[in-house]
């Protein structure tokens, strides 16, 4: 960090910020996360702008003979990622089981450092944060969605009368394990004066993580038999 910088030096440092977190923020707008383009240009400046701040105030510090002037700067960057813990905290919500904006609150912390980095002066350390931040975000989705992991989900089954009812079970049971998953545990449900039956199975399988979509057994078990509900919900 040099310690006198002109206003030409100060323009291409949010420049460069601005530019770099542009690049993450459209990424993030291209997912439909919340926090996008404003967002990170907003927080990325506000660590340059810090940053800058810090060096414009570096010919004051130190204890002079005559002066009582001291300062630590360096609480200034410091306060900049305290502050952004909060915001970081602020992103990350718990809906049950799952647990969502990890990656945004990790954005947000990412861009924070790389708007310190080129606020201080250290250009080409924030050209490299901004290449390598673009591409893990954008490269290695492609690659998460091809992983394979295990997962998890409730199916629920629910038919008036006796059919289908217990007598289904078997067959139901039978249908579902073609399909390549494993049952972990099962449940029956009755209503008043046994006229409601309810199946329900917590199934796991082993597939990739981009596998959102109802499996195909669904079409089966509707074909072949006249549910009067039929609920799938997937476990994080």
């Amino acid at each position: 960090m040099t310690l006198e910088i002109d206003w030409s030096q100060i323009a291409l440092r949010l420049a460069l910020t601005a530019g770099c977190c542009a690049l993450i923020g459209f990424n993030r707008e291209e997912h439909r996360m919340v926090a996008g383009l404003r967002t990170t240009l907003l927080v990325g400046l506000a660590a340059a702008i810090a940053m800058i701040q810090v060096n414009l105030l570096l010919g004051l510090s130190g204890r002079a003979g005559n002066s009582f002037v001291m300062l630590d700067l360096m609480r200034l960057p410091l306060g900049i990622l305290s502050g952004m813990g909060f915001i970081g905290a602020g992103a990350v919500l718990r809906r049950d089981n799952m647990v969502l904006g990890v990656t945004t609150a990790a954005t947000l912390w990412f861009v924070t450092v790389m708007g310190l980095c080129f606020g201080g002066g250290q250009i080409w350390l924030g050209l490299c944060a901004a290449g390598l931040g673009y591409g893990i975000l954008a490269g290695l989705k492609r690659i998460e969605q091809r992983c394979r992991a295990h997962h998890r989900a409730l199916l629920i089954l629910g038919g008036k009368g006796e059919h289908p009812g217990l007598n289904a079970a078997p067959r139901i049971t039978e249908i579902i394990r073609e399909a390549g998953y494993r049952i972990n545990v099962s449940s029956v449900k009755l209503g008043e004066a046994n006229n409601l039956v309810e199946l329900k199975y917590e199934l796991h399988w082993y597939g990739r993580l981009a596998e959102k979509s109802p499996p195909d057994f669904l079409a089966r078990l509707t074909a072949e038999f006249q549910f009067a509900g039929l609920e799938w919900q997937v476990i994080v």
